[in-house]
C-alpha cells in the first residue's frame, strides 16, 4: 500500500512542551519500540515519576547536539494506516533561527506550540513569521497544557484569538487552533472527554487529513539539467537525453518547451522513466527527456513549459537566512547555486533586515549576520533561469556557498 507523505516542522519556545508532544505522538501511534519504552519508563522510575516522560524520546538527540555533533533538526518519521510522516523537530531558541529555516523550508506544514499559561510569545511571532517566509502553506497551532489552566475554553480562546491576529498581517491564511494537553494526551491521538466544548479534529486526525501537495497539473513544467546523456551506441550513435528530476509540473511528448537561459524552443519527443518509455512525466519524478532539435544544453539549464517560462536574469533580489559565521555584505564575492547550477557572483547590496520582535522590514545596509533575515541584491557572472520563490519554491530557492572553503553562507529566496 502506497501512503501519502506530509511533512512537517515543530516550532516551539522553551518549556512549551515541544519534546513531551513529539514523544506524545510517537508513543500514541505506535511508533517506538518496546525496548525504547522499557528504556524510558526504567529511567522514568529511577527519577521518582509515576508515568513514563515521553520527552526523553527526543532527549538522546539534543544530548547529541550539545556534544558537538552537527545534527541542526532532529528528523523522526512514522506512519499510521492512513498516511506516513516526515517530522522535522527544529530547535526553539532566537540563536537557531537558521535551523528552523532548514527544517522548515522542505515542509507543507508547521506545528507551533504556545504554552496556553503564557499564550502568544516573542517566540510565537518570530515562528510565524519564519513560517510566512518560507511559504509554508498550512499552519497548525497546538495550545499545550490545557490541563493546568483546567481545561479552561476562555484560555484557549484569547489564545486562539492572538494567533490569528498576528498571522492575518503576514499572510498566513490557512491556520488551525487545536486544545491539547501533551504530558495526559488530550487531543494529540485520542478526543479528551475533559474538553466536551472543543468540536475540531485531534491533532493526529488534522494531520491525517491535512491536503498533501500540489497538483502537478496547476503548476508550470520545471526540470533542471543535471545530467546530459550521450551513450553513443551503435543503435543510436547521435543520442543525447537530458536526465534531472521535474522540480514542478507535468510534460508529455509532443509538448513545447523552451531551454532557458539559451532561449531556445523545441518539443520533447520521448520520455524515460526509471528506463522505460512513457508518454507523460510529472513532479517528483526522475527522467530524462528527449528532444527534436539539437540544440547546446548543459548541467544547470532549465527545460520548462513554453507557455510559461522562467525568468531569465544576471541580477536578483532575494530574501535571504544566514546559516554560517561568515556574514553577508556588499561587495563580498561568493558562488551561488541555483539547483544543479553554480555561478560566480558578487553581494550588489543589503537594503534591508527583519527585526524578529516587531516583524518589520527595517532599512538596514551593513552585515547581515549569522540568523539574520534580510534582504539582498546579488550580481551573477552567468545568466540563471529562476522563479520567484513565492510561486515555486523549488526554482525559486538558492544557497549562498564561500567561494574559497566551500562552506555554505546563507539560504535564499528569490523575490522576482
Amino acid at each position: 500500500m502506497t501512503h501519502e507523505l506530509l511533512r512537517f516542522a515543530t516550532a516551539g519556545s522553551v518549556d512549551d512542551g515541544k519534546s513531551t508532544l513529539v514523544g506524545r505522538l510517537l508513543h500514541d501511534t505506535k511508533s517506538v519500540l518496546a525496548d525504547q519504552l522499557a528504556a524510558i519508563e526504567r529511567v522514568s522510575n529511577e527519577r521518582g515519576m509515576d508515568a513514563a516522560d515521553l520527552a526523553l524520546l527526543t532527549d538522546g538527540l539534543r544530548a547529541e547536539r550539545e556534544q558537538g555533533i552537527t545534527i541542526d533538526v532532529a528528523y523522526r518519521y512514522f506512519s499510521t494506516a492512513n498516511r506516513s510522516f516526515i517530522l522535522a523537530d527544529t530547535p526553539g531558541h532566537v540563536q537557531y533561527t537558521r535551523n528552523m529555516v532548514t527544517g522548515a523550508s522542505t515542509t507543507e506544514l508547521a506545528l507551533i506550540l504556545i504554552d496556553v499559561r503564557h499564550g502568544v510569545v516573542e517566540q510565537t511571532r518570530r515562528h510565524a513569521a519564519i513560517a510566512a517566509l518560507l511559504g509554508v502553506r498550512h499552519i497548525a497551532v497546538a495550545v499545550n497544557k490545557m490541563d493546568l489552566v483546567n481545561y479552561s475554553k476562555a484560555d484557549f480562546d484569547a489564545v486562539r484569538t492572538d494567533f490569528i491576529e498576528i498571522a492575518r498581517p503576514l499572510g498566513i491564511e490557512d491556520v488551525t487552533v487545536i486544545p491539547v494537553s501533551a504530558l495526559v494526551g488530550d487531543n494529540i491521538v485520542d478526543r479528551s472527554a475533559q474538553m466536551p466544548w472543543y468540536e475540531g479534529q485531534t491533532l493526529l486526525e488534522y494531520l491525517e487529513a491535512v491536503p498533501v501537495g500540489l497538483d502537478p497539473r496547476e503548476l508550470p513544467f520545471r526540470l533542471p539539467v543535471q545530467y546530459v546523456t550521450r551513450p553513443r551506441t551503435a543503435t543510436h550513435p547521435d543520442f543525447r537525453g537530458f536526465a534531472g528530476r521535474i522540480a514542478s509540473g507535468v510534460v508529455r511528448v509532443g509538448d513545447e518547451v523552451v531551454i532557458s537561459p539559451v532561449g531556445r524552443t523545441t518539443t520533447v519527443t520521448g520520455i524515460d522513466v526509471l528506463g522505460t518509455p512513457t508518454d507523460v512525466a510529472f513532479s517528483p519524478q526522475s527522467v530524462t527527456v528527449l528532444l527534436a532539435d539539437e540544440i547546446d544544453i548543459v548541467r544547470g539549464d532549465v527545460i520548462s513549459a513554453a507557455e510559461s517560462a522562467p525568468q531569465v536574469t544576471r541580477e536578483i533580489n532575494a530574501t535571504v537566512c544566514v546559516l554560517g559565521e561568515t556574514p553577508i555584505s556588499a561587495g563580498q564575492r561568493v558562488l551561488a547555486r541555483f539547483g544543479p547550477k553554480t555561478v560566480r557572483a558578487i553581494v550588489g547590496s543589503v537594503t534591508d533586515r527583519l527585526d524578529l520582535n516587531s516583524l518589520a522590514h527595517l532599512p538596514h545596509t551593513g552585515a547581515l549576520e549569522l540568523n539574520d533575515v534580510g534582504t539582498i541584491t546579488l550580481r551573477l557572472a552567468d545568466e540563471v533561469a529562476v522563479d520567484d520563490y513565492d510561486v515555486l519554491r523549488t526554482t525559486g530557492a538558492f544557497i549562498l556557498v564561500d567561494d574559497q572553503d566551500g562552506s555554505t553562507l546563507a539560504g535564499g529566496m528569490t523575490r522576482c
